[in-house]
C-alpha cells in the first residue's frame, strides 16, 4: 500500500488552492472547478468543493471544521519560508521553532483555519529520518 493524497473540502476552492498555490510554490492541477491537486515528489494536497461531498456521503465532510490533523510540509529552509509567509499567512501559531525531536517548525493556519506545519531537520538524527 501507498499512502496518496490527503483532501481537504472548502467553501471557496479558488481561495484555498490559491493560498496553498502561494505558500507552497507548486502550481495546481485543475481536474475540474470543483477539485484541484498541489503535487509533490513525496504526496498531493488535494482540495475539493463542498459540491462533491454527496459524491462520497452527504454530509460526510465539513469545511473549515478540522481540530485534529496537521498538513505536514517538508521545506529547505523553515526561516527563509516564514518571511516569505508573512503577508500572506493570517494567523501564526508559531514562529519558527526548534523542536525536541530535532525539526525547525512553523505552525499556522490556512484560511480554513486548518493547521498547517512547515519544517526542516536542523539535527543530524532528523535529516537522517529525511534523507538529508
Amino acid at each position: 500500500m501507498n499512502f496518496v493524497s490527503v483532501r481537504v473540502i472548502t467553501d471557496d476552492i479558488t481561495r484555498l488552492v490559491a493560498f496553498y498555490e502561494r505558500a507552497t510554490g507548486i502550481a495546481a492541477d485543475w481536474a475540474t472547478e470543483d477539485f484541484a491537486e498541489l503535487r509533490t515528489a513525496a504526496g498531493t494536497l488535494a482540495v475539493g468543493s463542498t459540491r462533491t461531498v454527496p459524491l462520497f456521503a452527504p454530509g460526510s465532510a465539513h469545511p473549515a471544521a478540522n481540530r485534529s490533523v496537521i498538513l505536514e510540509f517538508l521545506v529547505d529552509d523553515v526561516d527563509a519560508v516564514y518571511e516569505n509567509l508573512a503577508d500572506t499567512v493570517e494567523d501564526f501559531v508559531n514562529e519558527p521553532t526548534t523542536m525536541p525531536w530535532g525539526n525547525r517548525a512553523l505552525l499556522f493556519r490556512d484560511p480554513d483555519g486548518n493547521l498547517v506545519n512547515f519544517f526542516t531537520p536542523v539535527t543530524p538524527a532528523a535529516a537522517a529520518r529525511f534523507g538529508r
